[in-house]
């Protein structure tokens, strides 16, 4: 059985338990999704499937993925992702994985991107507290002294600067899985999740 799937964020939202207690939850749409290859031990030196996530509405596809896809008789999707499994011998090429692999109560893996937020300074993107809030103070939102005196004379490695803040990969584990819409293809995670809403998503069940 696979233990993992691709979805989208469509956003975060609460819900409410029998004794009226607010719980926060992220909404994702999981699947569906096609198997367009098995990869196999003996041929690739691994065993994985390969699943594609929402179907192009662009049917434009060069001839190499084209040719690639072919196989699956499913067309082109958006989203190509490679997952690896035990056993090869329960899946067929098309076969579609859906939310039904998910159950209420289950811990996921969620893995996405997380939200860009451009050139940021160091109070932003590190916390630092910032030269004083007084007047005539004229070092606000500054890192301060980065040079070592004579010795070494230069900026030490690893030292926290201003930078591009967010868009890194970021994975987020035993999130529990507080509700299943299986009939549209959602799930809904106790708590929050990465990226924006729209965003790609890798769930996987902990454990795996």
């Amino acid at each position: 059985m696979i233990k993992g799937i691709l979805g989208k964020k469509i956003g975060m939202t609460r819900v409410f338990r029998d004794n009226g207690e607010s719980v926060p939850v992220s909404v994702l749409e999981v699947g569906p999704c096609y198997i367009i290859q098995i990869k196999r031990v003996d041929k690739e030196g691994y065993n994985a499937i390969q699943i594609g996530f929402q179907p192009k509405k662009d049917k434009r596809i060069n001839k190499p993925l084209s040719g690639h896809l072919k196989a699956a008789g499913k067309g082109g999707f958006n989203f190509i992702r490679e997952i690896k499994v035990d056993d090869v011998d329960g899946f067929e090429l098309g076969q579609e994985i859906s939310s039904e692999i998910f159950n209420a109560g289950d811990l996921v893996s969620v893995r996405g991107s997380s939200k860009g937020r451009g050139f940021s300074g160091v109070v932003k993107r590190w916390g630092f507290s910032g030269g004083g809030k007084t007047h005539g103070c004229r070092s606000h939102k500054v890192p301060g002294s980065l040079g070592a005196s004579a010795t070494p004379s230069r900026v030490m490695k690893e030292k926290k600067l201003p930078g591009r803040m967010g868009n890194e990969k970021v994975t987020v584990k035993n999130l529990r899985v507080f509700d299943v819409v299986k009939e549209k293809n959602l799930i809904l995670l106790k708590g929050s999740v990465p990226g924006s809403r729209g965003s790609l998503l890798e769930v996987k069940i902990s454990n795996y």
